[in-house]
Order: structure tokens, then sequence, then C-alpha cells
């Protein structure tokens, strides 16, 4: 089987059958269990990818249900070793506003619960100071000004537990450490980099979050998400002309100085 050069993972509306070429179901299972979805294999601008539906079709599956093992392992079994992590979030400042794109640098995880490969047996500590790569940063980056997207390319993602929301209290404290919030993208990062893999995030501001007295309905939130869904379609098919063949980054190496 030839491998699978770059994944993809977010919502089951955001890929559609006509931005790849030749696709094709498949089904993958791991030591871990089985992962949200089938993998929608095929070409992209003559590259073979990967597309995974975080949350299953339909969006079944809730973010602290979510078999991130399974995902991530999936990927790596198909060959994957670049992953983009698109995940709808929600502002924690006033500068970040819906409807933007963040490719965040930095993340802050107030999960119950640590996600890693290395809870039992052989242990590893895997450093994650810079915590996402550079590489699959500085091409979303590109991307964006290629397109004339406007995009933060810097930001702290807040990982909370879920699936509730925000209570005021708990997102004026957490406006203290980030820029924006979400419930799927942090456990991704770190079971990407414990398998040596490139994660980055393309973040899409839907709202802000309740710390603002800036009430929005459920119907602006739907118009925000499907807008930003069409700005990530054009980064995702243009992206994958700048990510590098070869890799040069930390994340290759990750498990070395662990």
């Amino acid at each position: 089987m030839e491998k699978v050069e770059i994944g993809f993972i977010g919502g089951t509306g955001l890929y559609d059958s006509s931005m790849i070429d030749n696709v094709s179901e498949m089904e993958v299972d791991t030591e871990y269990g089985s992962p949200s979805d089938v993998f929608n294999v095929g070409l992209m601008n003559g590259r073979k990818v990967a597309f995974l539906a975080r949350h299953g079709r339909g969006h079944t599956i809730p973010p602290h249900e979510i078999n991130f093992k399974a995902n991530i392992t999936g990927f790596a079994k198909i060959g994957v070793n670049r992953l983009i992590a698109c995940c709808a979030v929600g502002s924690l400042k006033e500068d970040y506003k819906p409807g933007d794109i963040v490719i965040p640098d930095q993340f802050v995880d107030w999960k119950k619960n640590s996600t890693t490969f290395y809870n039992t047996g052989n242990v590893r500590h895997v450093s994650l100071a810079d915590p996402f790569c550079s590489e699959i940063r500085n091409a979303l980056i590109a991307t964006c000004k290629d397109l004339g997207i406007a995009c933060h390319t810097k930001g702290t993602y807040v990982c909370v537990e879920g699936p509730r929301f925000s209570t005021r209290a708990e997102s004026l404290m957490f406006r203290n450490f980030g820029d924006i919030i979400g419930m799927t993208g942090i456990p991704e990062a770190v079971l990407a980099r414990e398998k040596e893999m490139c994660l980055g995030i393309l973040a899409t501001v839907t709202d802000y979050d309740v710390w603002a007295d800036k009430p929005v309905t459920f119907d602006e939130i739907k118009k925000t998400m499907k807008e930003n869904n069409e700005k990530v379609k054009k980064i995702i098919k243009q992206v994958v002309n700048n990510i590098p063949n070869e890799r040069n980054c930390i994340c290759k190496d990750a498990l070395k100085s662990a």
C-alpha cells in the first residue's frame, strides 16, 4: 500500500469529495480501538492525503469521548507523518474576532486527564516547549498569505475538557492564560509529538467566549462557521503545495531526547 503523506483532522462538514481526487474510504484498526470514522484517502495536488472526521460522521462523538489515541495511531499506521488539525474555537481576546483564522504557537492544557501513549511501562517525557511543528505552521501562514486570507500567526490555545462550555467566571480566568479556547486540539498535538509526527492547528474563531458581553445567537454562529469552512477549504487545497517533502523540524526526533 502506498503510504499517505499528509493527514487532516476536522469536522464532517469541512470536507467534500470534490476536494480530493480518486477518493476512497479506508478502515483502520488499532491497538487502542477504532478511530472516530473511516479515513477518506485520495490525491490532492498530486500528494496523497487522508481526512478523518474527528467527531464521526454526523458529529456523533462528543469531545470528551473521542478516542484520540486510536485517531493518531490510525494516521501513523497508514504512513502519515504530517497532520493539520482543523479546530473551531472561541475567542478570549477582543482582537481575535469571529471569522478570524489563527495558527497557534502555544497551548495551555486545562483538561482533567492527561492523554499519552506512555502512561504505563516504558515511560517517556516528551518535550513540548514548542508544541506545534514549525514547518506546518510556516506552511499554513504562507498559504494564508498566498490566498490573501488574514490570519493571526501566533496565539495560545487553551484546551478544556468539554463537552460543556465555560461559565463566565471560568472564561474570565482563561483570558489570563490564552487567546483562543477549544476542546480537542491539544490531545492531538501531544500524541502526535509522541509519535514523532508533525502537527499544526488551523483554528477558526466562531464567537467571543462568554467573558464578553456580546451575546450571539446560534444562527450567527452557524453563519460564521459556514464562512470559516469556506476559508479553510481554500487553505487546505493550497497548503499541500507549501509543505516540504523532507522534514527538517524537531518533531521527527522527539523521542531521542525524551
